[in-house]
């Protein structure tokens, strides 16, 4: 048995990584020859490395180490959980303490009647609940044929065959025979790519329109739901007009159409306030958690589900579930989590303290010469990339060709930014302080300095032609 351990030298966890780690979203053979980043320690909004660099994680890890890295009181959650009871499942009419009381905090937190919870443990496992859910819904208010489920192109709702082809990532549907029957796709919001001539608020109204339109060819008599992010993650922090969701919200009442929140990134605080549903003015039916609910300490996701929705399934008997669902050590972490995010006051410093200030420097980003828009909300932003900011431009090269040069430099400069295509995102631990959102901008504005010379080095800084 081979010996691995921190003081392992980079070269040979690289090489043993190469030959045995499927890493996902990833073109594994190029990543062997590159080597990946060996990340050893973790606290508060830094990472190090094996070769010893000291990084700040904008990220969050993937969008959800909220309550920032090397809690303790998190671990110790789940080390007096582990001794009591390590597991149990909540099938054959059984439950447990921590699913107990993780769901009745859920139903205090969550707006509105969303007051039951179904757990699972991803979102790409609860928007498969939810999936089936509102399919089962319809069928018991006599209505089968109800079953179409509308969302949009470029949204992320998870990556298993049903809630990857409920997204809207063509990439994805391009591999395993997705998107299955009875999942229909409209356009996003996406402003500053496809808006054209049009005001944002104009814009904002033809995209939701999309829905409507929808609805009316493929018949309200056959569409169960419509599933959207309140703010698009995975696909650029899409950030939408003003306009988008009260007339999402008016179409969905009107045809009688369930709504889907999916806040597996927006939740738990991401926004300034508890759900991104409240920040956006939202009054889903249903709500996709996971992520920011344990901070990423255990995997643990869920649906939270209105009255209505949840008294209709509970006269029948819904075959689905997973074997993790309720998972008592996950459910004792993402209680204590949570109460760490309120009785510190973390999501209200978020909206009135360090998310004010973080907008503020991230808009500045603007006056850099590479960049056309900043868009933030609470603490998830984008900023698009563009070779001219005036026509908003896309560069001739393929896209995100340009954003993966930037992100070597962030990588460089020791600072953690993903891009999407052209779009650089960010999404730090709520947990930041104003001295480390100084340093995240100084980041940023030397790894755009640097990328922009890259460009101009390299001769990629040349506008694609309208035609």
């Amino acid at each position: 048995m081979t010996l691995i351990s921190t003081n392992t030298p980079t070269a040979e966890l690289q090489a043993l990584d190469a030959a045995h780690h499927m890493h996902p979203f990833t073109h594994n053979a190029e990543l062997g020859e590159k080597g990946v980043r060996i990340i050893t320690r973790a606290d508060g909004v830094w990472l190090n490395d094996s070769d010893g660099n000291r990084i700040l994680d904008a990220m969050a890890g993937l969008w959800c180490v909220n309550i920032g890295y090397g809690r303790k009181e998190l671990v110790d959650a789940a080390a007096r959980q582990m001794q009591e009871l390590p597991f149990y499942n909540t099938f054959f009419q059984t439950s447990h303490v921590p699913a107990i009381a993780l769901a009745a905090r859920l139903a205090e937190l969550a707006p509105g009647d969303l007051n039951h919870v179904f757990f699972a443990g991803s979102g790409s496992e609860a928007n498969d609940t939810n999936l089936r859910m509102v399919r089962a819904y319809w069928q018991e208010k006599g209505q089968p044929n109800k079953n179409v489920i509308i969302s949009r192109w470029n949204a992320y709702h998870g990556s298993s065959v049903g809630s990857g082809s409920l997204g809207g990532m063509k990439g994805m549907h391009a591999q395993g025979g997705m998107p299955i029957p009875d999942i229909h796709h409209i356009e996003q919001p996406h402003w500053w790519a496809e808006g054209g001539d049009m005001s944002p608020e104009d814009f904002g109204l033809a995209r939701a329109q999309e829905l409507e339109k929808a609805i009316l060819e493929l018949g309200a008599d056959r569409v169960a739901a419509f599933i959207a992010e309140p703010v698009q993650g995975a696909g650029g922090v899409i950030i939408p007009p003003a306009t988008y969701w009260p007339e999402i919200q008016r179409i969905c009442d009107e045809y009688n159409i369930l709504l889907i929140a999916d806040e597996v990134i927006c939740g738990f605080g991401r926004t300034g306030n508890w759900f991104g549903s409240q920040t956006m003015g939202i009054k889903p039916h249903i709500m996709t958690i996971a992520k920011g609910l344990s901070s990423g300490y255990l995997p643990i996701g869920g649906s939270i589900v209105c009255d209505e929705v949840a008294e209709v399934i509970g006269n029948t008997e819904f075959n689905h579930g997973y074997t993790y669902s309720g998972h008592p050590v996950a459910c004792a972490v993402a209680l204590e989590n949570l109460r760490l995010l309120d009785e510190e006051g973390i999501v209200t410093r978020v909206r009135e303290d360090t998310g004010p200030y973080l907008k503020e420097k991230f808009e500045g980003l603007t006056s850099h010469p590479l960049v056309g828009e900043a868009k933030i909300v609470g603490m998830m932003g984008s900023i698009a990339l563009t070779p001219d900011k005036a026509s908003r431009a896309k560069f001739e090269a393929d896209e995100g060709t340009v954003g993966f040069i930037c992100r070597e430099r962030c990588f460089a400069n020791n600072l953690i930014m993903r891009h999407v295509g052209d779009r650089m995102i960010i999404s730090p631990p709520l947990v930041i302080s104003k001295p480390e959102i100084d340093m995240l901008i100084e980041r940023a504005w030397k790894s755009l300095d640097e990328c922009h010379a890259a460009l101009k080095e390299k001769g990629l800084m040349k506008a694609r032609s309208a035609a």
